[in-house]
């Protein structure tokens, strides 16, 4: 009887307002979907695309390990300053969880468990990443795609998309991104998106600090552009270590802070690129960052 009733359910299911196709369904199940996640080098940035347009950019497994899998590999490219997360299309940032994955009876309870997980993993990466991560919000970011667009440390996006987190209309509830939200939504406003599920236009997303910077959508790009070159224009080590001691201190007691932020600073005290940027600011010019 409970698989008949989540087989009707994922007959009835939408992402969004576009009904799951039966191929779209089979694809998500066997997890078959190609280039889930498109790895690109622009510049001194790294750029991370979700790209499952047709579902508008739902999270699976795929999606997840390519990003967890595109987050250490951008750790590692030298040259690079600073990391653009985004969705393919123009329809969808990310629409939260593909259900049909999340929920399939064809895998056991467990490893359900330990899959949904795995966001959390991802939230995690994304916090302690070394180089700092924009969101470029294309479309709507909904539900786990909201819980995306919040562990970005900042956020692009066209004023004419929407932000939300509609699980209770589902009989669901935001779990896993709530741990994000209570860091990035005023609490009445978090309490009220999560209660209702009400989609939050871009203007009022950026009223309350959930994005960064709300332009007009022929604009996102050269925003998003002037960003990661103004990024990338500062201290790497400075970055590093700012954007470490930034989350870690903030789950911390005030007097723990203190001391943890003190050492963080002596640490910085010591680096290249200190001197360097004194040197730079005393002479007039432009720093040429040594990062170490």
């Amino acid at each position: 009887m409970a698989a008949e009733a989540i087989s009707s359910f994922f007959e009835m299911c939408k992402v969004g307002k576009h009904r799951l196709s039966p191929a779209s369904r089979l694809r998500a199940m066997a997890g078959q979907a190609a280039d889930s996640v498109l790895y690109e080098v622009r510049g001194h940035s790294v750029r991370l695309t979700v790209n499952r347009p047709d579902e508008r950019n739902a999270l699976n497994q795929q999606v997840v390990d390519g990003l967890l899998t595109g987050l250490r590999r951008a750790a590692g490219e030298g040259s690079v300053r600073c990391l653009v997360l985004t969705g393919a299309g123009d329809r969808a940032f990310c629409s939260g969880g593909d259900l049909t994955s999340t929920m399939s009876p064809d895998e056991g309870r467990v490893q359900q468990h330990h899959g949904r997980g795995r966001i959390g993993d991802l939230m995690v990466a994304m916090a302690k990443h070394p180089l700092p991560i924009v969101a470029r919000v294309n479309g709507a970011a909904l539900a786990g795609g909201f819980g995306l667009m919040l562990s970005c440390d900042l956020a692009v996006a066209a004023d004419d998309v929407e932000v939300g987190t509609p699980e209770i209309k589902l009989g669901l509830w935001p779990f896993m991104i709530s741990a994000v939200i209570a860091r990035n939504v005023p609490r009445k406003i978090a309490v009220e998106m999560m209660l209702t599920g009400r989609r939050v236009p871009a203007a009022e997303a950026g009223r309350w600090g959930m994005v960064n910077r709300v332009v007009p959508r022929v604009e996102l790009d050269d925003t998003v552009d002037r960003l990661v070159e103004e990024l990338s224009s500062k201290s790497p080590v400075a970055m590093r270590l700012g954007k470490e001691s930034f989350y870690r201190a903030q789950d911390m007691r005030l007097e723990e802070a203190l001391a943890y932020l003190n050492a963080m600073l002596s640490v910085d005290l010591q680096s290249e690129d200190v001197v360097e940027g004194v040197s730079a600011f005393l002479q007039k010019r432009e720093p040429d960052w040594k990062d170490r």
